[in-house]
């Protein structure tokens, strides 16, 4: 789909040369453009940037036709629900502010906290809900849209792209202690030739934790970048991440311990027999207990394919795999801190209609209580659902467009066409899983 929008009386393509002038005429009114990916269109907003940008107005994300770039599922569909309104607060739509369970300043003396196994979410003691570092990981990763794939991104998302983007989705976005932008370093592309620049930059970005607050308490930030390694040494465990050659993380040998144990499952999965294998992306608090020594105060870890997409673990590799390879669009909802992912859609196809498509995955491997909460989420979804149960073959996925076209509607793909209607009516609302030879 083409993206177009509708300003004061005329239709612009994004890419028309004229949208700029018209977005600058109606920029201090009360005007808004809409975006015509449904009948009607959807209100967005203007922000000016280096020019002026269309963005989607926040809770407006699900009225966007699913193939809309800016279609975004409802917060229900992944573990963002659960921390709207509280630990994560709308001020307006440039203006986010988050608030955590970890504080950004570490007193000397005090033991690094258990860590968050991925199979278990901090709990939080507090009148209101707070958020883990996984889930900032996970909320910097939504809004910088990694979790969304579309077949132009193949091959596309190098290192300086992650460092873009993710960048760029703390922008705007306020917590205890200052802004996510200040305290969020991501390395950005390493080269050689441009190794001096390269340090300097980086330093000049941590800068912060050369003073201290106190003679007891360092200034902390937060690192996201690909595990690369990890070797003992006389101090503990030294951790290499990529892009950052030259510049490990020390981590105490207990803490890394416990940290093993509570992500051995991701930890061995990039040893895995599959063709791509997949990476682990580190979030980790630091402090620098010397200068320029930056020490691991806590982390965390979350699984990645090849591509950076994210993965709850490797029973859905197969299926972001093959989605891949037939060219399809889909969204990979996240876990944030829900205590597991098994309620929500392992993927929502964006392609198949005006409404996405859940896609459920049901492994083998899970446990008894995953597995009930499985079953739940499918029986009660809205939308008719795709399953795939990982010890039989995989079903084949459904044609572009036939949701809408089942409906009775024109063409899926059209900017006009309307949200395809419920099909609660229907004699079953499951897509077989018997019926396919594999995936072509």
């Amino acid at each position: 789909m083409d993206t177009r929008y509708f300003v004061r009386g005329r239709v612009f393509a994004a890419g028309d040369g004229q949208l700029q002038a018209a977005l600058a005429r109606i920029y201090e009114s009360s005007e808004r453009p809409r975006c015509l990916c449904v009948q009607g269109g959807v209100e967005m907003y203007i922000a000016r940037h280096a020019e002026f940008v269309i963005k989607r107005m926040p809770g407006t994300g699900h009225l966007h036709h699913a193939t809309c770039p800016s279609f975004e599922p409802e917060a229900g569909e992944s573990g963002l629900g659960e921390l709207l309104g509280e630990a994560i607060v709308e001020h307006a739509p440039e203006q986010v502010e988050i608030r955590t369970a970890f504080p950004l300043a570490r007193v000397a003396g005090k033991p690094m906290p258990k860590g968050e196994p991925a199979d278990d979410p901090v709990v939080v003691n507090a009148p209101r809900k707070r958020m883990s570092l996984r889930a900032v990981l996970h909320f910097l990763y939504d809004r910088a849209g990694f979790n969304r794939w579309y077949p132009a991104m193949e091959g596309r998302r190098s290192q300086a792209v992650i460092q873009r983007y993710l960048t760029a989705a703390a922008k705007g976005v306020t917590l205890k202690g200052g802004t996510l932008e200040e305290r969020l370093y991501v390395p950005e592309q390493f080269r050689s030739a441009d190794a001096e620049e390269i340090g300097q930059r980086r330093r000049r970005k941590l800068a912060m934790l050369m003073s201290p607050e106190s003679d007891v308490s360092f200034k902390m930030a937060i690192v996201v970048g690909q595990l690369n390694g990890v070797e003992a040494t006389a101090y503990g465990r030294r951790l290499a991440i990529k892009h950052m050659p030259d510049v490990p993380l020390y981590i105490d040998t207990k803490a890394w311990e416990k940290a093993e144990r509570g992500y051995k499952a991701i930890l061995q999965a990039v040893d895995a027999d599959v063709e791509r294998k997949p990476r682990i992306v580190l979030a980790a608090l630091i402090y620098a207990k010397r200068e320029h020594l930056y020490q691991i105060d806590s982390l965390t870890m979350m699984l990645v394919t090849d591509q950076w997409i994210p993965l709850d673990g490797l029973y859905e590799l197969p299926l972001i795999e093959a989605l891949q390879q037939q060219g399809r669009s889909f969204f990979k909802p996240l876990k944030f801190d829900a205590k597991t992912a098994a309620g929500f859609p392992n993927v929502l196809l964006l392609d198949g209609g005006s409404q996405p498509l859940p896609m459920h995955v049901v492994s083998a491997f899970a446990d008894i209580k995953d597995r009930a909460v499985k079953d739940k989420a499918i029986k009660s979804s809205t939308h008719r659902p795709w399953i795939w149960e990982t010890d039989k073959p995989l079903p084949d996925f459904p044609p572009r467009g036939v949701l809408d076209r089942a409906a009775g509607h024109r063409d899926a793909h059209r900017r006009d066409a309307e949200p395809a209607e419920s099909a609660g009516g229907e004699t079953s609302n499951v897509f077989t899983v018997e019926r396919h030879s594999g995936v072509t």
